[in-house]
């Protein structure tokens, strides 16, 4: 399959080119030439299935192309090595977990899947060393870090805002040393990702190291996240729960809630709802950075330097998978909002939802998952059954979490192991030229 690039002005690219080179030459996001709508008989009997066999039906619409059946099979199945249930909050309401990864954070989900298929290709060509540039505000360069750790041919920088991810976050990705350098940039994740933006476009650079992103500006990265939405589903038919499959069924609509920063998740969603899964609309949850919900009230679309926030993992001010979602409904601002729906929230109100969540249903959410749970419960409708996300596991914000609740939540062996190991960081100014000496120095 071939992929084009969302300003329209680059040639198109093979699966391999995009996925090895993350930005196109025109600064635009590579989509996809064709989304393939996934069979009758799938959705029929997914409720049957596993979340490894849903996610390589849903891989193969993508990918199969490009990668043979039995290297696609292994990377999914690899990249899935852990569970994404499914729990009842309330009625009506649902959380679907996507912490329960190698770093406890939804985007283990895309970093696993991003790291295996551009080691496939780099085996294949028999590349030589391939470097990756990721931005984060939190949960990303854990996951990538972890991803790509020990991965051989691929070298991994990660790009983070001072004293602006928690302490937790931050060991996730600075103690693992080996193939991964951590970059602790003196600016916010919006400076970071603006420096990752500006080494994929300098010749000079280029042309002395083979550079990509693992950012969800990626194909690779963005893409495999589609897969629990699918899973989502799946669970909810194997419950038995009445969602509608069709647009005439009388049973509820579904809706799904996403917690929003970079929009990755929110726009793999949407391909999965081209390919056929049958999710009514969705809601995007703002925290104080609510570009998007303005966008959807104005139709303007206006940038801005974040804003931090307790929800550090949304603190994004200029969302570069916007453009995706304005390409994928052809700048169309009235199917835009026929599809999804906005919400913001201040961390007051994030907190006082962390609160009243633990004290009435007794579930403990993050406050990520926070925005995503009020936004589904202000905005669920008469007829409407929903399902939000909660992308991250509480303790990777434990003192927040403590103070907020008055709890002392418990830290999983995994991330206590990550606490252990002793900081490796190289700190920067927010200085592109700064950060492009350094990687022509490697």
């Amino acid at each position: 399959m071939q992929y084009y690039s969302t300003n329209g002005k680059a040639s198109l690219a093979s699966l391999e080119k995009a996925v090895v080179k993350g930005l196109a030459e025109d600064k635009g996001l590579y989509m996809p030439e064709r989304i393939k709508p996934l069979s009758k008989d799938f959705f029929d009997n997914i409720q049957d299935m596993s979340l490894q066999e849903i996610a390589y039906q849903v891989a193969d619409c993508f990918f199969g192309e490009d990668v043979d059946a039995e290297s696609l099979r292994r990377i999914v199945y690899d990249t899935l090595a852990f569970d994404i249930p499914l729990k009842e909050v309330e009625e009506k309401i649902y959380s679907l977990e996507l912490f329960h990864g190698p770093t406890l954070a939804f985007k283990d989900v895309g970093a696993r899947f991003m790291a295996r298929l551009l080691q496939y290709f780099l085996r294949k060509e028999g590349k030589k060393t391939v470097n990756v540039l990721v931005a984060t505000s939190g949960d990303t360069g854990s996951a990538v870090a972890n991803g790509f750790l020990g991965v051989e041919g691929i070298r991994v920088y990660v790009l983070y805002p001072k004293g602006k991810v928690s302490p937790i976050q931050e060991c996730q990705f600075t103690t693992l040393g080996k193939n991964i350098t951590a970059i602790e940039v003196d600016g916010v994740f919006d400076d970071c990702q603006a420096m990752v933006k500006s080494a994929f476009m300098d010749a000079e650079l280029n042309a002395h190291m083979k550079l990509t992103s693992a950012n969800s500006i990626n194909v690779a990265r963005f893409l495999p996240q589609s897969f629990y939405y699918f899973w989502a589903y799946a669970q909810m038919k194997k419950m038995g729960l009445p969602v509608h499959t069709t647009p005439c069924s009388k049973n509820p609509r579904l809706v799904a809630c996403v917690p929003s920063g970079n929009f990755g998740n929110i726009c793999s969603a949407l391909f999965g709802r081209k390919m056929g899964l049958p999710i009514d609309r969705f809601i995007a949850a703002n925290n104080a950075n609510d570009i998007f919900y303005q966008y959807l009230l104005t139709g303007q679309y206006n940038p801005r330097p974040s804003t931090a926030t307790i929800a550090n993992a949304m603190d994004v001010g200029d969302p570069s998978n916007f453009a995706r979602i304005l390409d994928l409904y052809a700048y169309s601002h009235e199917d835009i909002c026929r599809h999804i729906a906005g919400a913001t929230y201040t961390d007051q109100q994030i907190a006082d939802t962390m609160r009243q969540c633990l004290s009435e249903t007794g579930y403990q959410l993050d406050p990520h998952g926070a925005c995503g749970y009020q936004a589904l419960k202000d905005g669920l409708a008469e007829g409407e059954i929903g399902f939000f996300l909660e992308t991250a596991h509480p303790a990777k914000f434990k003192q927040v979490v403590d103070d907020i609740c008055h709890t002392d939540v418990e830290i999983p062996a995994r991330l206590a192991a990550f606490m252990q190991g002793e900081k490796q960081s190289v700190e920067m100014p927010n200085d592109f030229q700064a950060f492009k000496q350094f990687l022509l120095a490697q």
